[in-house]
């Protein structure tokens, strides 16, 4: 488990994201990582992890639109209404039984991840997918789904010929 948990911390960093399941890495185990600062202000020297083992979510309240993206989706984003708190409780690293007061962007991360342990992605909770696109400055902008451009196959545009 610990190395597990080391790999998926490294892979979380190297992609880069904030947040990693395990079957996001192909292990069929309700294992997720997260990582985000303490201290929204002075991020890069309070960044935390947290390792949930068999994590559940035992109290949830308020409710929140906004904008997620998803490692297992590259160059989509979603807005995905989540609770504002949640608690939940798992094991760390050691079997030790944990608990955790979540709030907003740290809710919605930890939410985000523990449904990739029921097999649920952003997309199946949204109520708008964007694709992210670069603009002419370079910056990458979400457009809704259905307004983004679509962008065919050479073998596709030849077959229709």
């Amino acid at each position: 488990m610990h190395q597990l948990l080391d790999d998926m911390i490294e892979t979380m960093r190297d992609a880069p994201g904030v947040g990693l399941a395990a079957p996001q890495v192909g292990v069929s185990l309700r294992v997720t990582v997260v990582e985000f600062p303490e201290d929204e202000d002075d991020p890069e020297n309070t960044q935390r992890i947290y390792e949930l083992i068999n994590p559940d979510v035992i109290k949830s309240k308020g409710a929140d639109i906004a904008q997620e993206g998803c490692l297992s989706i590259p160059g989509l984003a979603a807005d995905v209404e989540r609770a504002t708190h949640v608690v939940i409780r798992a094991q760390d690293r050691n079997g030790k039984e944990i608990r955790i007061k979540a709030y907003d962007w740290l809710a919605r991360i930890m939410l985000h991840e523990i449904d990739h342990l029921h097999g649920v992605l952003m997309t199946d909770k949204a109520t708008q997918v964007y694709k992210l696109v670069k603009n002419e400055d370079g910056d990458i902008e979400a457009i809704p789904l259905d307004k983004a451009p679509v962008v065919r196959r050479v073998t596709q545009m030849i077959d229709a010929a």
